[in-house]
Order: structure tokens, then sequence, then C-alpha cells
């Protein structure tokens, strides 16, 4: 099959290509306004290089399209070790901000490896899955491969420390799991471990991981210190009240009261400004996405196409809502950027990337 095939272009998405850019556009809305400074009498470089980043990631996303999504078959592995020895190279030359070593300064930008890594060891657990599990479903034995494929990237993400990335690896796992067949009792016994290794995870969670954890319980012991995130941005996600405070009219970010508001934060930021309507248009449309991911998932022509679907749409369904239970004060606070929303180079590539293989997986539906 030529690499540009007409047909391609004749069942292209433009469904989920429209919610993608809806969804660009909000964000670049939300970052160009909580990164305004009135005084500057410029556009914000903030703002400048996460419009370069859109372009770049529309690029990728149709270089994804033009891909045939089953080669990835061959790929998974290679691009795995990569990201492995990004991740390995993070420790070595990588570059620390806020408390975390997450990034590799390659001069034009800065890498995100652990981004990387949620689209690679999503790659090698549907490359693993792709066949149909035995009778019975997968059981203990055909596990022993995928979670330690797991387990090294999630150990050196935890080492930046980057608990939020951890958990999204985790969680991408787990829904293929579930997915692809896996034995009930094996199921069960995964919850139940699960269930009983929380508490024992204290012990090797960080000091400030800890103290994010109490101060979910009760953000009002520590104010101005543990507390501090939680309770600004239930301000300012309050403070829009059902229409908003009207666009670059929002004061927890205008005032720095508000922080990361460019990233882990931002959806305090837009629902300040655009209230409970403009949060239910932006629900409106990660749902509309997830539905779209999961039908194009029910309707690929091979099982391998049918994982990966899902496992794109379960890296957004998770990174959105973990986010948003975040920022609203329904879970602690580790640090997950908002799907198209939030700044940031590495994770609107690894977003855009994975929309274009929506897009290729339903279009060769049509194509084989």
């Amino acid at each position: 099959m030529p690499l540009i095939d007409r047909r391609l272009l004749s069942y292209f998405d433009w469904t989920l290509f429209a919610i993608v850019l809806m969804l660009e556009g909000l964000g670049l809305l939300t970052v160009l306004s909580a990164s305004y400074v009135p005084s500057a009498h410029r556009m914000d470089p903030l703002f400048v290089r996460q419009l370069i980043w859109i372009g770049v990631g529309t690029l990728l996303m149709a270089g994804a399209v033009l891909f045939d999504y089953r080669a990835l078959v061959g790929y998974s592995y290679p691009l795995y070790v990569v990201a492995v020895l990004l991740l390995i190279g993070v420790e070595v030359i990588g570059h620390s901000s806020g408390g975390s070593r997450r990034w590799i300064n390659l001069r034009l930008f800065k890498l995100e490896p652990s981004e990387l890594a949620k689209i690679a060891v999503m790659f090698v657990m549907v490359r693993y899955f792709r066949l149909e599990p035995p009778p019975g479903g997968w059981g203990f034995r055909h596990l022993i491969i995928p979670f330690l494929l797991l387990g090294l990237p999630t150990a050196l993400v935890l080492k930046q420390p980057d608990l939020g990335t951890a958990i999204v690896l985790v969680l991408i796992t787990g829904t293929l799991l579930f997915v692809s067949g896996l034995n009930w009792r094996v199921m069960a016994a995964l919850m139940v471990a699960g269930m009983l290794a929380a508490p024992l995870s204290w012990h090797y969670l960080k000091p400030y991981q800890r103290t994010r954890l109490v101060s979910f319980i009760d953000p009002q012991a520590d104010p101005l210190g543990s507390g501090y995130h939680i309770i600004q941005s239930e301000i300012a996600i309050g403070g829009g009240g059902s229409w908003g405070k009207g666009f670059m009219k929002g004061t927890q970010a205008r005032l720095n009261f508000l922080p990361e508001e460019t990233t882990d934060f931002i959806f305090a930021v837009y629902a300040e400004e655009f209230g409970l309507a403009g949060s239910l248009l932006l629900l409106g449309l990660y749902a509309c996405l997830v539905g779209r991911g999961l039908w194009i998932a029910r309707h690929a022509r091979d099982r391998f196409g049918s994982l990966l679907a899902i496992g794109i749409t379960g890296m957004i369904f998770w990174q959105v809502a973990i986010n948003m239970m975040m920022t609203t004060g329904m879970l602690p606070v580790v640090g997950i950027p908002l799907p198209m929303i939030s700044y940031g180079g590495s994770s609107m590539l690894v977003t855009m990337a994975g929309m274009g293989l929506l897009i290729s997986i339903n279009a060769r539906r049509h194509t084989f």
C-alpha cells in the first residue's frame, strides 16, 4: 500500500479532527489569558511557543494519519527502548525545575521523556496483547513480561519524581489488561493486591508527596503551605459561577494567587473565566473525543487496532479525569497536564500523535 492513499482522505475522520481543533482553540485562549501581562504590550512568549507546538503537533498528527498503524507491531519495542534510554538520560543530564528532574535540555526545547513513556508503554502492551487470549483469559504467568515492561519506566519516572505520570502509566496498562481478556480471578486478585499495597506505598513517597496527601484530606490545616494549591484552585473555580468572569478577567491567575496556572491548574483558570457553562462545554468535548475513540475501537478491523484505539483513548481519559478531579479537590495534587489545554510541548506532541493514529485506525478499516 503506498504511503499516501487517496482513500485515506475519503475516510478522514473530520469529526475527531474538529473536536481536536476546538480543544486546541480553547487551550490557546486559556494559555493566552493565564500568561498575559498587560504592561508588556506584546504577545507573551509562552503563548507563541504553544502556538508553535500546536503547529508542529498538527504536522505530526498528519504524519500519523498517513502512517499504517499496523507497522507499530515492529516499531513498538525499539520505541520502548528509546523511551527507557531517555528516562535514564534524565538521571544523568536532566534539567531540574521545581524540585524535579524531568527534562532534557535540547537547546531548542526541553524534552520530557516521561510523556514519550506513556505512548511507548501503551505500544508494547498493545503489541503483547494483540493475539487472542487463551481459554479462560490471560493468567498470572502471561503477565510477567507486561509487568516487567511496565515496572522499568514506572520506576524511572517515580525517581524523577513524577507520581502523576507513573499513575497514568499504571492506569493505561490496567485499562488494556481489562479489555484484552484478563482472567476474572486474576483481575480480582490484582485489585485486592492493589488495595493492600496502597497503604504500604506511603513509605516510598517523597516527603512533599506525603504532605500533599495529608493536605488533600484537610487543605485548611495548612492554607499557606501544602493546602495552598487546592484552596486557590477551588476559589478560582467557584468564583466563575454559572457564566464566568469573562475572558482575561479572572483574578486568581491575574493576581498570581493560582500556582502553575498554565500547566497543572489551567482548568481553574478556564473555569473562573468561562464558568460552569464553559466547563460543561469542555467536558462535552472531552466526552465526545472519548466516545469517538471508543467507537473507533469498536469498529476497527483488527484486534491490534482496537486495542491501540482503547489505549490512546484511555490515555486521554485518565489524564482529563485526574487533572480535573485534582483541581477541584477530589484527588490529591499529583501534577498531570490537561490534554490539549495545558501548556507543554512534549505533552502536545504525544497527544497529537495519538489523535493521528486514531484517525489512521478509523480510515484504514475501509482500506484493507
